[in-house]
């Protein structure tokens, strides 16, 4: 699933494994930020040139609340930090909105420090606990995911993690546990198209009813060439 929150489009790209085919292909002509999980193949993806990728606190936070019953102790350590990161970050969002110039300063001077502490403190304790446990997997993945963590600095309008995202695949789950099976390839292709437009629709505050409805009768005598102007961000300007 991609997302871009500049126009707040989502696509859904159905694919029969989860290999790089599928992002190489999507991402193949890509200029800007790529903010992901730890998920190899976007790193060979962040080697094309003009794509900087950007990592996600999220889920490095995920690791450490994952690792809870096997130390406490630390893996409750980190998560304080983490809070006092988010915590941090949305006061300073809330203050400055569209400042970011100031947001970036504050960032910088306030956040970039604690992120900076983590790793100092995963560097003096990694020798502390056992290679294969959780909480030594989550100081691996943090330290492995530091130099894309660092990126979020470069600019203000990237966020801290990619859970934007994470919250439009949550209706995708829901419907997996319901039906299981597409069916056919095909068929998961269409899901897949019918759950990017409806997904666009929400993230752009449109009735999906009303939409669909509405580029339906539009469709027949619409400019081909011009079909973008039908998609959810657009829609409501070409409607009124």
């Amino acid at each position: 699933m991609y997302h871009s929150p500049l126009n707040n489009l989502v696509l859904f790209n159905y694919r029969k494994g989860r290999g790089q085919h599928g992002p190489k292909e999507i991402l193949a002509d890509y200029q800007g930020y790529l903010q992901c999980d730890g998920y190899r193949v976007y790193d060979n993806i962040g080697q094309q040139k003009d794509i900087t990728l950007v990592g996600c606190l999220a889920h490095a936070r995920r690791k450490f609340y994952d690792a809870q019953d096997n130390d406490a102790q630390k893996a409750k350590h980190a998560l304080k930090i983490f809070a006092e990161i988010y915590k941090l970050d949305k006061k300073i969002n809330n203050k400055y909105e569209d400042d970011y110039q100031k947001i970036q300063e504050q960032r910088l001077a306030k956040i970039k420090p604690l992120l900076e502490s983590i790793k100092s403190w995963i560097e003096s304790e990694n020798l502390n606990v056992l290679p294969k446990s959780l909480i030594a997997k989550a100081m691996r993945y943090y330290i492995e995911q530091y130099p894309k963590l660092e990126t979020i600095f470069l600019d203000p309008k990237l966020k801290l993690d990619n859970n934007l995202i994470e919250n439009k695949i949550r209706p995708l789950a829901l419907d997996r546990k319901n039906y299981l099976f597409a069916g056919s390839h095909r068929a998961a292709q269409n899901i897949a198209m019918i759950y990017s437009f409806f997904a666009s629709c929400k993230a752009n505050d449109v009735n999906p009813y009303d939409w669909l409805n509405d580029i339906l009768e539009k469709l027949p005598d619409w400019n081909i060439h011009n079909l973008d102007e039908l998609l959810p961000d657009k829609w409501e300007k070409s409607s009124t």
